[in-house]
């Protein structure tokens, strides 16, 4: 199998550990730099995923590194292909992903700022919450074009939606098709309209109410997960969405995605982040691609946009 490039996974809790196993795995890159600010925590991981190789029967090599926020050892992430930020505090039960913005921010600015200086040409995929606002500060901190920098929440929150309608109905999660564009948070945007059942609409085996309830749980899958674990928050499925996007880039798939990405014009909506379907590949975002949607959920994609768009105004600054 043909290997090629570098990707990198800044943060190494159970969400950037997990990605970079399943990164590994894939056996599709050279290298596969995971890197943390606790001393050897990096380094340890990076062996113990290394000596799963011949067990798993991957070629991919995986390099462990200690950081600074000065910048100290960023080198061994020099002309990474891909960069994934998982980097910052996870929620506590209780929690919203907002009650994250100020401590975060300044984490994932230093982040951005240090992969910019190393690998100036990377992709950037944020995973860091709140997503839709640390998506815009890496942007911003980084100076790279919006279409190299975006975030992974659609993935994951479609995921979850499926995960739902397939547990609801008792049927293969593979019969289920689903999409949630908008915020990763309150103003998630589930379309029920795109939502299929071996190709049959949702609204054909469920009623409105029930439709209703799993957008409902899938607006609340992430504080589900985190009230249930009480000491941190999900990364399983997280780090499935994270490394499918990534794998996308390094492969030019064009694969089409709902991820957070710069919304320019379509749907009528200019000049922020946002939740919506777009084509992955080398260069990041490829383009945004519109679906049609009932006219009550593009009104809800529109409300969602305009609210995500005053915070990420503000990250700016911090």
């Amino acid at each position: 199998m043909a290997r090629k490039g570098k990707v990198t996974v800044i943060g190494a809790g159970f969400y950037g550990s997990t990605t970079a196993l399943r990164l590994a795995e894939y056996d599709i890159f050279e290298t596969v730099v995971l890197t943390d600010i606790v001393e050897g925590k990096p380094e340890g991981l990076a062996l113990d995923i290394n000596q799963s190789r011949s067990i798993e029967g991957f070629e991919s090599k995986v390099i462990g590194q200690a950081t600074a926020p000065d910048g100290k050892g960023y080198e061994a992430t020099a002309n990474s292909d891909v960069v994934v930020i998982t980097a910052g505090l996870p929620r506590k039960p209780g929690m919203s992903r907002m009650d994250l913005i100020g401590v975060n921010a300044g984490i994932v600015r230093g982040v951005a700022e240090n992969v910019a200086k190393h690998s100036p040409n990377a992709v950037i995929i944020v995973v860091s919450n709140p997503l839709d606002e640390m998506t815009a500060l890496a942007q911003i901190a980084t100076g790279f074009p919006h279409n190299r920098v975006m975030g992974q929440a659609g993935m994951l929150d479609t995921a979850r939606f499926t995960h739902f309608v397939s547990e609801k109905l008792n049927v293969p999660i593979s019969s289920v098709k689903t999409l949630t564009l908008g915020s990763h948070g309150e103003t998630m945007v589930p379309v029920p309209s795109r939502c299929t059942v071996d190709g049959k609409p949702l609204n054909s085996f469920l009623s409105e109410q029930e439709v209703g309830d799993l957008v409902d749980r899938t607006r609340n899958g992430g504080a589900e997960v985190v009230a249930l674990l009480k000491t941190g928050s999900a990364y399983y499925a997280p780090s499935a969405a994270a490394a499918r996007m990534a794998k996308a880039v390094i492969q030019d798939s064009g694969e089409v995605m709902p991820v957070c990405a710069w919304v320019d014009g379509q749907y009528s909506i200019s000049g922020v982040y946002l939740g919506v379907e777009a084509a992955i590949g080398r260069e990041g975002v490829k383009k945004v691609v519109e679906t049609a949607l009932e006219p009550g959920e593009l009104a809800e994609l529109k409300s969602a946009a305009e609210a995500v768009r005053a915070k990420q105004a503000d990250v700016k600054d911090l």
